[in-house]
């Protein structure tokens, strides 16, 4: 079943590919393609159990590169499926959103869903060489994206591409040096990340781990991104296309997030416990700087791109914490509190996907009504949007408070449980509780600048949302509510799977 969510997007897409396919019917297979996709994700969903710590479920084994110990396997767990189907439901609501594509929709449906198809191998890859594999080509297939259907200046695209892709490659190649490590240093030799989880070849080793982890930690800093590895991000988002920017920023961007916990905790158990001081420093400081140079935005994509280095921040946090042994909590209490902390990490990777794929999309709406304008997302342009586009008031004062954190949204609980956790573990980690202020600020003032008082300006004249586009972000913006009104079940998906990652840990 998990072969077929890799194979499947990538085969329609392969046939999006084929000459003679008229727009309107690409469009339409982009759409089809992306649904079948979620319904396999359902039954994935539908038939797991939680398996045993440290175990996979659904998993497939087959030798790849027998000299290696390398091959395709593939599982997932509480860490993974619920990445899996976030990825698969964002892409949805991105196929819906194409249906007014107009130019070259069947290549750009066809890398999309290839890059649907890589960043789930991505998720629930269990092999080191096949996770980098599917890594990497995500990259080639967003560079792409940006650099063939990028808004704005041909000249400037290009560079926001070529940016996006040195960066991240220079990292996928740190990555792949502590991934080589790994290998030299497991007995037997292998690149099998269950092995690896179950028998940390670097304990012990000291400077040599750690030294090992700083160079997976800077691929997935830059791939997250984090300060200050983040200056590839807003360029990127600026000029990506509307359905870009969401992949980008609710799937590609958790790529980094899920490697801290899937493959830097529990294989660098000792080291991670080393890193996660300067890694507290590094979350507090993305989690203030994302936000303050947000509030200085005027552009909202931009806008909107910092607050993911905010958020991201928060994740990181969590993740961080769980590394700190010792304190004011030991035993089970502390073990519990650093397990809290992973889970809220987990479950704002699955929050801030479904929230800022919702904001990139209402964002594409200004974009798509530009009517000439060479900066449609210049937030002082507009105002009154309250009474001339009710669909997209809504929708984007849902989308804003969920950012926030309110109550009633998944961003509440997941940063919930990290500041629990966090707090419990590293009380200094107070400090990124400034952030959520700054946070609030920055979303209240967007509003204000674009829904409120009388209509002028580019508001003029703005037709309201559509049907095409109202309906994917109200099913994002819908799932988010569900999870912050019941997280129940998502979060009892997660918490095995955290707390082993936790008990990983503190080996």
């Amino acid at each position: 079943m998990l072969t077929l969510l890799i194979a499947w997007p990538l085969l329609a897409g392969a046939l999006l590919l084929l000459p003679g396919i008229p727009d309107r019917a690409a469009r339409r297979l982009f759409v089809l393609a992306a649904a079948i996709e979620v319904v396999v994700a359902g039954v994935v969903w539908a038939t797991y159990d939680s398996p045993a710590p440290g175990a996979l479920s659904h998993e497939i084994d087959v030798p790849w590169i027998p000299g290696l110990d390398a091959g395709y396997h593939v599982g997932v767990d509480g860490l993974s499926l619920p990445l899996v189907l976030m990825t698969v439901v964002v892409v949805a609501a991105c196929a819906v959103h194409t249906l007014a594509e107009d130019h070259r929709p069947a290549r750009l449906a066809a890398l999309l869903l290839a890059l649907e198809g890589v960043t789930v191998g991505v998720f629930v890859a269990a092999d080191l060489l096949l996770f980098f594999v599917f890594f990497d080509l995500s990259l080639v297939a967003t560079y792409l994206v940006i650099l063939g259907w990028g808004h704005g200046p041909a000249d400037r695209v290009a560079r926001s591409a070529v940016r996006f892709f040195l960066y991240t490659f220079l990292g996928s190649l740190a990555m792949l040096v502590g991934f080589a490590a790994l290998f030299a240093a497991s007995d037997p030799h292998t690149f099998d990340m269950v092995a690896l989880a179950a028998d940390p070849p670097f304990q012990g080793s000291g400077a040599l781990g750690a030294a090992a982890l700083g160079a997976v930690l800077l691929g997935l800093a830059i791939k997250t991104p984090t300060f200050p590895f983040h200056t590839w991000l807003p360029p990127a988002h600026t000029d990506a296309p509307t359905v870009g920017s969401v992949v980008l920023a609710a799937v590609l961007l958790k790529t980094g997030t899920y490697g801290f916990v899937r493959i830097a905790m529990p294989m660098f158990p000792e080291a991670w416990r080393a890193w996660a001081p300067v890694l507290l420093v590094v979350a507090i400081v993305s989690v203030l700087w994302g936000a303050l140079v947000a509030l200085a935005q005027t552009d909202l994509k931009r806008m909107v791109a910092y607050t993911s280095v905010n958020h991201m921040g928060y994740v990181l946090l969590g993740l961080a914490a769980a590394g700190f042994l010792g304190g004011a909590l030991d035993g089970e209490a502390a073990e519990e509190a650093r397990a809290v902390a992973v889970t809220g990490a987990v479950v704002l990777m699955v929050s801030h996907g479904l929230l800022t794929g919702a904001m990139f999309l209402l964002a594409g709406a200004l974009w798509d009504r530009r009517d000439g304008s060479a900066d449609p997302y210049d937030l002082h342009a507009y105002g009154g949007l309250a009474r001339l586009t009710p669909r997209f008031s809504v929708l984007l004062a849902v989308a804003a408070f969920g950012s926030l954190g309110i109550p009633g949204m998944s961003g509440f609980v997941g940063e919930v449980q990290v500041f629990a956790g966090s707090l419990a573990t590293a009380p200094w980690a107070a400090l990124a509780v400034l952030g959520i202020l700054v946070t609030a600020a920055l979303m209240l003032r967007a509003l204000h600048l674009l829904l409120a008082g009388a209509p002028g300006g580019r508001s003029t004249g703005l037709t309201d949302l559509t049907a095409r586009e109202y309906a994917p972000v109200g099913a994002l913006l819908a799932l988010s509510v569900a999870i912050g009104v019941l997280p129940g079940p998502l979060v009892a998906v997660i918490e095995p799977a955290a707390s082993a990652v936790a008990a990983y840990v503190a080996r």
